[in-house]
């Protein structure tokens, strides 16, 4: 019992860990290093108590699901790499990303009592709201805390070099919203989305205004399961996108751009989707060469002179333009950890929606924001960032322990220990 409240009371600074890791995704560099050394703390503390006070800290459950989670996406990776196109580098993210897994663990526990549940939950959304103002007064002047806007979209805290302001809210937008209408109720949770809504239009992201709008639907039948607020949501949106566009040219053209895949041509499906059919075709040459393993892990851009078409308009370009990766989840899985890596990506899955089957209503409730949030990041009809990535993976690791943490928490033992 002693060793269980030593440990606990050594990782009560864990959610604020979390906070920071999430406060500094727009400078990558400190970032990086939060993680890191949080997931060393996090190892030094359980390995000197050799994690006997471990099920105080976490159920059982929540122990396993979130291993798992953190499995079903580096053993890819690790599997990917013996005869990997880059093996070497292949071999080094590998061996990187085992960093995640203390971290994830401390995510986990971060969240598996009230305590830190409020505490992680709320400040994610406060984070959201700070980012969502500095937009609003970067719309509105030109200038934010990440420095200039480009003169085409909003880029907020994380900067004109560094154009990832309307994904990240996208991805995040559960935690703003569920926090405005279980404190403001609808009228709160309006106000949120549509502050979000306009951010994310005006951020230039194509692909996070439609993670943005499964986040809206599936929040607005969650939390007020009625058609009055998804009707509201629709309506306001609406505005919200005319108003935009008649004040910013460059979101008419994405507008525009967007509507050319209507025509139903090769030609304008791939200018409404910025040039990337090619990339996907090469994604699909690839991963039929490579069926088994594909081509490593961040091998995509190095392969991708070998499998593209002799017409393939991004060979133009020496450093392959936009052919770093695939741009699209299950076209990434396959053609850099091929068959292998998609079972244990659909394994994942399987056993994260097979938690959540079997939860109680009060364990759903508790993880309606991560469950969510991480839905929409890996929603497979979308265009994506690389989930190789170090950034885009960590943030979607992330995501997952929170739902794991939050979903399993061994309530009556994580409010006691709180408690003590």
């Amino acid at each position: 019992m002693q060793a269980s409240s030593t440990t606990e009371s050594r990782l009560r600074w864990a959610p604020w860990w979390v906070l920071a890791s999430v406060a500094l995704w727009p400078l990558p560099g400190p970032a990086e290093a939060v993680l890191s050394l949080g997931a060393l703390a996090a190892l030094a503390v359980l390995a000197v108590q050799r994690f006997r006070g471990g099920m105080a800290l976490l159920s059982h459950e929540a122990w396993a699901l979130t291993t798992v989670l953190f499995l079903s996406y580096w053993l890819p990776e690790l599997l990917s790499s013996p005869d990997a196109n880059n093996a070497r580098r292949a071999v080094r993210e590998s061996l990187l990303d085992l960093r995640y897994l203390p971290f994830l663990w401390l995510v986990a526990i971060a969240v598996a009592n009230d305590r830190g549940r409020r505490l992680t939950f709320t400040g994610i959304a406060v984070i959201c709201g700070f980012w969502l103002l500095d937009a609003l007064v970067q719309a509105a002047t030109g200038w934010s805390l990440g420095g200039p806007a480009t003169a085409d979209r909003l880029s907020g805290v994380f900067g004109a070099g560094n154009l990832k302001l309307g994904l990240v809210l996208a991805s995040l937008a559960p935690f703003p919203l569920i926090a405005a209408a279980e404190r403001f109720g609808l009228r709160g949770w309006l106000l949120v989305a549509m502050v979000l809504v306009a951010v994310v239009l005006l951020a230039g992201a194509r692909a996070s205004w439609l993670t943005l709008a499964l986040a809206l639907l599936a929040s607005a039948w969650l939390q007020f399961r009625n058609r009055r607020a998804i009707l509201t949501l629709v309506a306001g949106a609406a505005v919200m996108l005319v108003l935009a566009t008649a004040f910013s040219d460059k979101l008419q053209e994405r507008v525009q751009r967007t509507g050319a895949m209507l025509d139903g041509s090769s030609e304008g499906v791939d200018h409404a989707l910025s040039g990337r059919l090619p990339i996907w075709r090469t994604a699909v040459n690839m991963a039929i060469a490579h069926p088994v393993n594909g081509v490593g892990v961040r091998g995509f851009r190095d392969a991708y002179a070998d499998y593209a078409d002799d017409a393939d308009p991004w060979l133009d370009d020496p450093d392959h333009g936009a052919g770093y990766h695939a741009h699209q989840i299950v076209l990434e899985v396959l053609s850099e950890t091929g068959l292998v890596g998609a079972f244990f990506w659909l394994g994942g899955a399987a056993l994260a929606w097979r938690a959540w089957r079997f939860a109680s209503p009060e364990a759903r409730r508790r993880a309606r924001a991560p469950g969510l949030a991480l839905a929409v990041t890996v929603f497979p009809l979308n265009t994506h960032l690389a989930f190789y990535s170090t950034f885009w993976g960590g943030l979607t690791l992330l995501l997952a322990a929170l739902y794991a943490g939050s979903l399993l928490a061994d309530k009556p033992r994580g409010d006691a220990a709180d408690g003590a």
